[in-house]
């Protein structure tokens, strides 16, 4: 009973061990970076600013209350996201948005520093004991209007990027080996990354624009499927053939040879036994096809009849 104690404390501490590391602030990344926003995402003034996207990797709530976000690798407490406000607490592999114009005072998400689009920028995520670097990234200068510098994944580092060119050679052709890169189309508190075509069907078309190996495919496997249903119904044949033979050898007492001839009767025998059946129970006399009508008698007392129940006029 001891054992029994100890070993569920022991789950329970893990349990909760492994859900405090889930909500820890260092699954947050700093995800995607607008520095010039001309007809891009507006605030909740409906105003246009440059904005920070960050990004919770976790499969936990993560509050960001409290962590610090700056400009400046000098000052890591320049501005502190403020506590008390629900929405710092982002949802497993959501987003928060944080606009850079350098008014503070119009809530939680707006920072105390603006972007400069003609210089890098360096852009940091700090803990809240303001010394912990959590995330840091360095957007180049020269930034085009209304595309960002965003991870190629959601969430991703270089060693998660590493794996997937080491698993995947195509990856590599297709997005580079850069773990930052430009989105022209861009995806505020959304996926950077977004499917808006279907790989399957891009594939099928590049392969087989005119469809002979989808009709070879489909042909294959109708005629594969009548092949094996064709050998099912065979087997079935020859074990109800099996079985009639031995019930035969076993009633009659003859050999299995003796018994597959009385069995292997021709089709015109078994049509003609069948015929004398359908003779000898469907038997019809001579007149069937005489019709015979007779008159139905209607047999009724007069007392309950309508016409003795009306009264007479009296005659004059």
């Amino acid at each position: 009973m001891m054992k029994q104690k100890i070993k569920l404390g022991l789950l329970f501490l893990l349990i909760i061990v492994c859900n405090v590391q889930a909500q820890r602030t260092t699954a947050l990344r700093i995800n995607e970076v607008l520095v010039i926003n001309e007809d891009n995402f507006v605030d909740d003034y409906g105003k246009r600013f440059p904005w920070v996207e960050i990004y919770n990797s976790s499969p936990g709530t993560v509050n960001i209350a409290g962590c610090f976000l700056t400009d400046d690798i000098n000052n890591p407490k320049k501005y502190m996201v403020p506590k008390g406000d629900v929405l710092t607490r982002i949802r497993p592999r959501q987003h928060a948005l944080f606009w850079a114009d350098n008014i503070p005072t119009r809530g939680t998400f707006h920072l105390n520093f603006e972007l400069n689009p003609k210089k890098p920028n360096f852009i940091a995520l700090f803990d809240s004991d303001g010394t912990s670097l959590i995330d840091s990234v360095t957007v180049p200068a020269g930034q085009r209007a209304d595309i960002s510098y965003g991870l190629i994944e959601d969430g991703w580092n270089q060693e998660r990027l590493n794996e997937a060119l080491r698993l995947n050679e195509n990856y590599k052709n297709k997005y580079g080996d850069q773990l930052w890169i430009y989105w022209e189309k861009v995806t505020p508190s959304s996926n950077n990354k977004i499917l808006d075509t279907n790989e399957k069907i891009e594939n099928f078309k590049i392969n087989d624009g005119v469809g002979i190996g989808m009709t070879m495919t489909a042909m294959g496997v109708v005629f594969a499927g009548l092949i094996i249903l064709y050998l099912i119904f065979k087997s079935i044949g020859n074990i109800a053939v099996s079985l009639s033979h031995q019930r035969v050898m076993k009633a009659s007492g003859v050999t299995k040879e003796q018994a597959r001839n009385i069995t292997d009767q021709s089709g015109d025998v078994y049509a003609a036994i069948a015929i004398a059946i359908y003779e000898a129970t469907e038997l019809h006399d001579e007149e069937n096809t005489i019709l015979t009508i007779k008159n139905t008698a209607r047999n009724y007392s007069p007392w309950n009849s309508k016409i003795y129940t009306l009264r007479e006029i009296p005659k004059r």
